[in-house]
């Protein structure tokens, strides 16, 4: 997968956290993500499609207590229910980062799908077969939690 597709996810993600959440967060190092090698911790995951002239997914992932603490930091208010609040703040912060990194790739037409959630405990993310998933790991002083893109440029 091409750099200029992974970058503005990474920008996107540190200017939402610090503009709507009001943290810093520090992005890992990115790697190439295999469910069967990676096994990765997070109870809920928001998820854009991305189409156009790409074909992919963008996924911000979070363990229980993250979110319910990135939640808590948005409304200003102690979160400790992970009900439909969390679900739709998810969404949201996973429809803010896709639409800004969407802007910062303004020579590749894109298109983006409303926001989808799934929660559960350790719940497994399927992937479009052939198209490698970009694990972009974040850390914070709420906890870490995982921005995944998996995207492949149909014009190339």
């Amino acid at each position: 997968m091409n750099v200029k597709f992974v970058n503005p996810f990474i920008k996107t993600t540190q200017d939402v956290f610090r503009q709507f959440v009001g943290i810093t967060v520090q992005p890992g190092k990115p790697f190439i993500y295999s469910p069967s090698t990676n096994k990765l911790n997070y109870d809920i995951s928001g998820i854009i499609g991305l189409a156009g002239e790409v074909v992919g997914f963008v996924i911000i992932s979070f363990p229980k207590l993250v979110a319910l603490k990135t939640v808590s930091k948005i409304t200003e208010r102690e979160t400790k229910i992970f009900d439909e609040l969390v679900i739709d703040s998810v969404g949201e912060l996973v429809n803010i980062i896709a639409g800004n990194s969407k802007r910062e790739m303004e020579d590749v037409k894109i298109v983006i799908s409303l926001p989808s959630i799934v929660k559960g405990v350790n719940h497994q993310l399927a992937w479009i077969s052939g198209v490698p998933v970009i694990c972009i790991p974040f850390g914070s002083d709420l906890g870490d939690f995982y921005v995944f893109v998996s995207m492949k440029d149909l014009i190339a």
